[in-house]
C-alpha cells in the first residue's frame, strides 16, 4: 500500500539533504518541534498543510514544488507512466484573471 504521508516525508527529507540543512536548522526555522518534524519525515505522522507550508519555506521550495515531487514519486510506484509537466489552459487564464484582480 502507498502511504502518501511516506511519500511526503521522503521528499521533505530529500529537499532538505539536497540544500544541506539539518533537521534541527529546518525545524527551528518552521517553528516546528524537531521530534515532529523527524516524525514526519520517516512518514510516521500526517502533516496538516500549515506544517507543509512552514517547512516548504523553511526550505525555501514551493509547495507547488514539493506536492508535484510527491505526485510523480506515487505515479511511479503505481506503475503510471510519466506525464509531461504541464499546467492546463483554463486554469492559466483562471488564475491570470484573478491575479490581475489583486
Amino acid at each position: 500500500m502507498i502511504l502518501v504521508r511516506q511519500e511526503i516525508g521522503e521528499v521533505l527529507r530529500d529537499f532538505r539533504q539536497q540544500k544541506g540543512h539539518t533537521l534541527r536548522q529546518v525545524a527551528g526555522r518552521a517553528s516546528v518541534a524537531l521530534g515532529y518534524l523527524s516524525e514526519v519525515e520517516r512518514g510516521q505522522k500526517e502533516a496538516s498543510s500549515e506544517i507543509l507550508a512552514s517547512v516548504a519555506d523553511a526550505l525555501d521550495v514551493p509547495i507547488s514544488t514539493i506536492m508535484r515531487e510527491v505526485g510523480d514519486r506515487i505515479s511511479v510506484l503505481e506503475g503510471l507512466p510519466t506525464f509531461p509537466d504541464v499546467v492546463p489552459d483554463d486554469l492559466v487564464a483562471e488564475v491570470g484573471t484573478e491575479l490581475s484582480l489583486r
